[in-house]
């Protein structure tokens, strides 16, 4: 009787301590959906936008090699721009447009540096979308040494289980041009939108491979127009892992920050299975996204070095893709944006106003991060706020020479 009662209270002890480990875990997972929802709330947004590791999983992205510093040489900036006829004040611009850094590089050096609501040189700051444009960095380096023998190869000739779903026929360079053909929501406004329904399934801890091979849908067939479509970042990054054999944040590291002596360390948002957030989860220092520009403003090089190949460099920023299903003001080339009417400039971009602008005329790199709530409906506005932060950066880059 004795050893009955003492199983029977093991067994309670036991399942209390699983009840407390399932708890635990569930609290963590639901705390983690909390922190999506509350993610663009007035009051947590800029906060949220410097601290993404406190509040999701994360992996760092390892470096080798000692930091390199920034030369530095200050210069006065244009006080005004144009836009649609009207002469407007930079200052009043980036407080409008809710900015919390601001670095111009002029020919290689810090021309102007500024931090605003209370966010520092020390925060690194989520990237959104500009991390497509380090992802397109590694792919280069990828095709450059073999590991991807071609760009017109299907995805699924190195992610097997991308057969038999809406990527199934879809092409690398359809991808790379976001012209998949694939359906798939990007309303952010739109809570059942799959780029909502995939911000769940990261913060719950689910898997992001997952959620691409659920997609079954084709909008249209691969090609033919381009539509932005963010999971087709994921699937690059799919394919990237597969053909090298590393993760992303190794690639990401061994590839790119490392080689540009990044001045402070790096790390991505991950699933639940630590795969790094590709089309979105970077986060760096405002300097070291300067870097990264500086590095495609050259060509691929950075100190004299090539880090990445100049055919590369060149071409992913080029305005190769097809042609929009709706009239957006922009070009598209390898996960990079191209202004309309541009001279020898291009840009990655990122939601709530997030920028690293390039001018190779003029030698001019341009960071801009933001916490702009009213950037998620620029889309439905045609475009207005970005084309309006474009010309900003253009007088900028104009202006310094």
């Amino acid at each position: 009787m004795r050893k009955v009662i003492k199983w029977g209270l093991w067994l309670l002890l036991a399942l209390v301590a699983v009840g407390i480990v399932a708890g635990l875990y569930n609290r963590e997972r639901l705390m983690r959906l909390y922190h999506v929802n509350s993610l663009f709330s007035e009051s947590r947004i800029i906060s949220n936008f410097s601290n993404m590791e406190d509040l999701f999983l994360s992996v760092p992205i390892p470096r080798s090699g000692a930091p390199v510093a920034w030369a530095e040489q200050a210069v006065e900036l244009p006080k005004t721009y144009e836009f649609e006829g009207a002469t407007k004040d930079i200052s009043t611009w980036l407080a409008k447009t809710q900015t919390t850094s601001f670095l111009v590089v002029q020919d290689g050096k810090i021309a102007s540096e500024s931090y605003f609501l209370d966010t520092g040189k020390g925060d690194k700051r989520i990237s959104w979308s500009m991390a497509k444009s380090f992802l397109s960095a590694a792919f280069g380096l990828a095709v450059e040494r073999g590991d991807i023998k071609n760009l017109d190869d299907q995805v699924t000739d190195y992610v097997e289980a991308l057969r038999g779903t809406a990527y199934e026929g879809v092409t690398i360079r359809n991808v790379l041009q976001m012209a998949s053909g694939v359906l798939f929501n990007e309303d952010y406004l739109d809570f059942n939108s799959d780029i909502n329904k995939m911000g769940r399934t990261l913060a719950l801890g689910g898997s992001m491979d997952a959620f691409a091979a659920g997609l079954h849908e084709k909008l249209r067939e691969p090609g033919v127009e381009r539509k932005y479509t963010s999971i087709d970042t994921h699937v690059l990054a799919m394919v990237l892992r597969q053909a090298t054999g590393k993760s992303l944040a190794q690639i990401i590291g061994d590839d790119v920050i490392s080689p540009l002596g990044f001045e402070q360390d790096a790390y991505y948002v991950t699933d639940g299975y630590g795969v790094s957030f590709a089309l979105g989860g970077l986060n760096v220092s405002t300097r070291d996204y300067a870097r990264f520009g500086q590095m495609f403003l050259d060509k691929g090089q950075w100190n004299g070095k090539q880090i990445i190949p100049e055919s590369w460099a060149e071409q992913s920023v080029r305005d190769t893709a097809p042609k929009p299903e709706a009239i957006i003001p922009f070009g598209y080339g390898y996960q990079w944006w191209v202004p309309p009417n541009p001279v020898e400039e291009f840009f990655a971009a990122g939601i709530y106003g997030q920028y690293i602008y390039i001018n190779r005329r003029t030698r001019t790199v341009i960071v801009k991060t933001s916490a702009h709530r009213g950037f998620r409906n620029d889309n439905a506005r045609g475009n207005t706020i970005k084309r309006e932060t474009i010309e900003m950066f253009r007088a900028i880059a104009t202006g310094l020479n």
